[in-house]
């Protein structure tokens, strides 16, 4: 199936950014295709939301929500997106929502690994993930979801792929700095190469974040991306083709001696 990244700059308001989300949706489903990766803090971007953070989460986490079941209904292209979800405590869940292309909910993932890096502290505001893995399926492919700095965390992506990940989806807002986009490209890559699958990344793309939207094959190749365009639209043809010639002369994952059979949540 053809398979885009969205990449935008979120503001602080959820109708403005649903918009933004609806056009780039219109573009991909009209280049034939059936889902669109938007990225982490499609909702609203934290420091950019007006009154209290808290208050704000639980406000409009249900239309965020309605409105992507909207647009996928109205375009027919699965979507999926990052938000803030209430956790009933004063600490949200970084959370990315997946439906099909009729709107329902496929999932939900909370943020495993929280940004607690590069004098960042993403923790002190963000509750991190009481739960596990999610895998969801879509056009006949299993996609795992990933957050932003869940891909520094190999152990995380063989956990999806093991669950039957053929697509690895990651939702960010990957912040600039010194060699920040080389890790970020290192890593998309040596996440589709140890695990010989295709990768979706959608990033924003703003004055501190970098943008760099891609989608790489089972190689690691580059097969769609963007680089720091304000907004726009990657789209590639996945196959499961692919996968199987990948695999067939890189057993990589037959060859292995050590299985890492789950994810142990940290504790909190």
């Amino acid at each position: 199936m053809k398979v885009s990244v969205g990449q935008f700059n979120p503001g602080g308001d959820v109708a403005e950014n649903l918009a933004t989300m609806r056009k780039l949706s219109a573009t991909a489903a009209q280049d034939g295709s059936k889902l669109i990766l938007f990225p982490e803090e499609a909702m609203f971007s934290v420091g950019r939301v007006d009154g209290d953070f808290a208050a704000a989460v639980d406000g409009h986490w249900t239309t965020f929500v309605q409105g992507l079941s909207l647009i996928a209904a109205d375009t027919g292209i699965a979507v999926i997106a990052g938000g803030y979800e209430s956790s009933g405590e004063s600490r949200p869940y970084n959370t990315v929502v997946a439906v099909d292309d009729v709107g329902a909910i496929l999932g939900t993932y909370r943020k495993l690994h929280l940004y607690d890096a590069f004098s960042y502290k993403e923790s002190t505001r963000i509750k991190p993930s009481d739960r596990a893995i999610t895998v969801v399926e879509v056009g006949g492919f299993t996609v795992g979801i990933m957050t932003c700095y869940d891909i520094r965390f190999p152990e995380l992506a063989r956990a999806l792929v093991d669950s039957g990940a053929d697509l690895l989806s990651v939702s960010a807002a990957w912040f600039k700095g010194e060699h920040k986009v080389e890790h970020w490209e290192t890593l998309l890559k040596a996440r589709a190469i140890e695990n010989t699958c295709w990768v979706a990344a959608a990033g924003t793309s703003s004055s501190h974040c970098i943008g760099h939207s891609a989608i790489l094959d089972p190689m690691g190749i580059p097969v769609g991306f963007l680089n720091d365009e304000a907004e726009g639209v990657a789209t590639a043809d996945v196959t499961h083709r692919r996968i199987e010639e990948v695999r067939e002369f890189l057993p990589v994952l037959l060859n292995r001696r050590f299985e890492n059979s789950h994810v142990v949540l940290p504790a909190e």
